[in-house]
C-alpha cells in the first residue's frame, strides 16, 4: 500500500504538488476539513481533477490535524492507494435523529459481503443519533466486522456539517465505505480524558438521545447551574462538558455522549447518541492533559498490537 498525505489551507494552497499517479479505483482518499465547504472549494475541486477514478470519503471538523499540529480552516487528505484490497462506497440521506437506524441498516446492507473486513462511516453531526446509526450497522453486520467512524463536526459553531458524498460535500447524509480481502487489517484505539464531578444522577425522562430530567429535575437548568457563566455559551461549552452513563460492558464502565444542542422552550438537551431512562450518569469535564495523554495511549495500544499485514490500517480516537 501506497500512503501520502496532503494539506491545504486557503491562503498558500497545498504543501505539495498533488499525485496524479496514484489515482486509482483502488485509491481511498480520507478527507477531513473546516465546515464552512466555500473556503476549501478550490482544494477540493483540484483533488476532483488530480483523483477522478478513487474512492473519497470524509468529513468536516472541529479542527484538522497534520503533522502533529493542530489547525482551523484546512483541508487534511490522507491517500491510500491498495494492491491487492477491494473498497465499496455508499451513503443515505439522514435529515432528522429518527432516520438513524434505518440510515445504519441500509450502509451496512448495501457493504455486506463474506470478504468484508471493515467499515469506516461518517455521518452528519447535527441531525443524527449516533447509538441508532450504529445499532443499524451492527444489527446487519457479522460480528467480526471491525466498524470504526464518527460524526462531522462544525467547531463550536453547531450550525453546519458535512460529508462527502460523490466527491462533493454535502449535508445530511452519512457515507461509509468498506474494505473487503484477506490482505487487509483494520486496528483501533479509544481513550477518553475527561473528570467526573459532581454526583451520580439518574435519568429521571428522556426519549432516544433527547434528556428531559436528572433526578427530577429539568437537565438543562441543572447543567447551567453545574456550568455557571459556560452557561450563557451553550451549546459550543458543552463540548468541555459531556454526559457520562454508567456501562458495565465498557473498559472503564462508562460511555460518554456529546451534547448537540439545547431547547430552552422544554429545558432540554439533545446528546449524539441515546440517554436511556433510568440509566445512571455523571456530568463530566474536559481535562485537556488526560485528552491529549489518551489520544496517545490510543495510539501506542495499536502499534503494540503489531501485524504480518502489508495493509494494516489504524484509528485512534
Amino acid at each position: 500500500m501506497q500512503q501520502v498525505v496532503y494539506i491545504y489551507t486557503p491562503a498558500a494552497g497545498w504543501d505539495h504538488s498533488l499525485d496524479v499517479s496514484l489515482d486509482s479505483t483502488s485509491t481511498l482518499l480520507i478527507l477531513f476539513g473546516a465546515s464552512n465547504s466555500e473556503s476549501i472549494a478550490c482544494g477540493i475541486t483540484d483533488l476532483q481533477r488530480a483523483f477522478p477514478q478513487s474512492q473519497w470519503i470524509g468529513c468536516s471538523t472541529a479542527g484538522e490535524i497534520y503533522n502533529g499540529a493542530l489547525i482551523d480552516g484546512a483541508l487534511v487528505v490522507a491517500v491510500l492507494q491498495f494492491y491487492r484490497t477491494t473498497l465499496r462506497l455508499t451513503s443515505k440521506e439522514i435529515h432528522s435523529p429518527e432516520a438513524s437506524l434505518e440510515a445504519g441498516t441500509h450502509l451496512a446492507k448495501a457493504l455486506d459481503a463474506p470478504d468484508l473486513k471493515a467499515v469506516f462511516v461518517l455521518t452528519d453531526g447535527l441531525s443524527v443519533n449516533g447509538s441508532e446509526l450504529s445499532k443499524g450497522l451492527a444489527n446487519y453486520l457479522r460480528k467480526e466486522v471491525v466498524v470504526t467512524g464518527g460524526l462531522a463536526g462544525d467547531g463550536d459553531k453547531f450550525q453546519q456539517t458535512w460529508v462527502i458524498v460523490d466527491k462533493v460535500c454535502t449535508a445530511h447524509h452519512a457515507v461509509a465505505v468498506g474494505l473487503y480481502g484477506e490482505y487487509v487489517e483494520v486496528s483501533f484505539g479509544s481513550q477518553g480524558g475527561w473528570d467526573i464531578f459532581g454526583p451520580e444522577r439518574e435519568v429521571t425522562r428522556s426519549q432516544g438521545n433527547i434528556l428531559f430530567e436528572l433526578d427530577g429535575q429539568p437537565a438543562l437548568s441543572l447543567y447551567k447551574k453545574y456550568l455557571g457563566d459556560r452557561a450563557s455559551q451553550l451549546p459550543a461549552s458543552g463540548l468541555l462538558f459531556p454526559l457520562a452513563i454508567r456501562n458495565p460492558v465498557e473498559e472503564d464502565g462508562l460511555t460518554v455522549r456529546t451534547i448537540l444542542a439545547v431547547s430552552e422552550a422544554d429545558n432540554s438537551i439533545r446528546f449524539a447518541g441515546d440517554i436511556p431512562q433510568g440509566a445512571s450518569v455523571y456530568l463530566m469535564r474536559a481535562n485537556f492533559e488526560r485528552l491529549i495523554e489518551g489520544s496517545r495511549i490510543a495510539a501506542e495500544s495499536i502499534l503494540a498490537r503489531g501485524s504480518q499485514n502489508e495493509q494494516m490500517i489504524s484509528f485512534a480516537i
